[in-house]
């Protein structure tokens, strides 16, 4: 009776002694311990990485603007060709330009214009001096001042790029100032006046053909 009271008590204090090593085990353990540590990494939101904004309003490097398509593709008249001469000269080789290129020798700037450096040259259409009622043409291309006067107005004694033209006020050789403004290929000047096709560059100067005759400011 006494040996067997004395078993028992002997395996309830082994019992005892063994188990909280036993469980220690088993919750310490590597295993345990990764499991969690995974649990909680997938559990953890993941960062998302942003992708950098397309930027719509950046300038083009190149020609752009719908009146573009309209210049030739070979020849002196295409984009290569004006780009190898000077700007009245490349002018007079562009279709599309040839009642400017008349003023202007009217006036006689085509040597001003070709012997100028670095320049920016805002070039009205056909169809922009067409918007002027022949009678009041025909009287500015009488007067050789008066016609001076609006040719140098739309020349810039400086190169623009297209990221100048977005907010600028610019002096011209008129002794007057003109405002451009927009983005990306959307630009005017003085607010009135779309350029069509801009960027484009001769040997010296960057011609922006635009769709509107600018007037000088009073």
């Amino acid at each position: 009776m006494h040996d067997l009271r004395f078993r028992r008590t002997a395996v309830a204090v082994t019992a005892a002694v063994v188990l909280p090593f036993t469980l220690s085990a088993c919750g310490g353990g590597d295993g345990g311990s990764d499991s969690a540590a995974d649990k909680a990494a997938t559990s953890a939101p993941v960062e998302e990485q942003s992708t950098p904004a397309v930027d719509d309003a950046v300038p083009a490097d190149s020609p752009f603007g719908p009146a573009c398509a309209s210049v030739p593709k070979e020849g002196a008249g295409s984009f290569d060709g004006m780009a190898e001469d000077p700007v009245a000269t490349a002018a007079s080789n562009n279709p599309a330009l040839s009642t400017l290129v008349t003023a202007v020798k009217k006036a006689g700037l085509v040597d001003t214009l070709n012997n100028a450096e670095n320049i920016t040259v805002f070039a009205p259409t056909n169809d922009a001096f067409a918007k002027i009622p022949q009678a009041d043409l025909d009287k500015v291309l009488a007067d050789k001042q008066m016609l001076t006067d609006i040719l140098t107005y739309h020349v810039v004694g400086q190169k623009l790029t297209p990221r100048q033209l977005g907010n600028g006020t610019y002096d011209t050789l008129q002794k007057s100032t003109l405002t451009t403004n927009g983005s990306g290929e959307n630009y005017t000047v003085n607010d009135n006046s779309k350029v069509v096709c801009g960027n484009v560059p001769t040997a010296n100067a960057t011609v922006y053909i635009v769709d509107t005759v600018l007037m000088p400011k009073s």
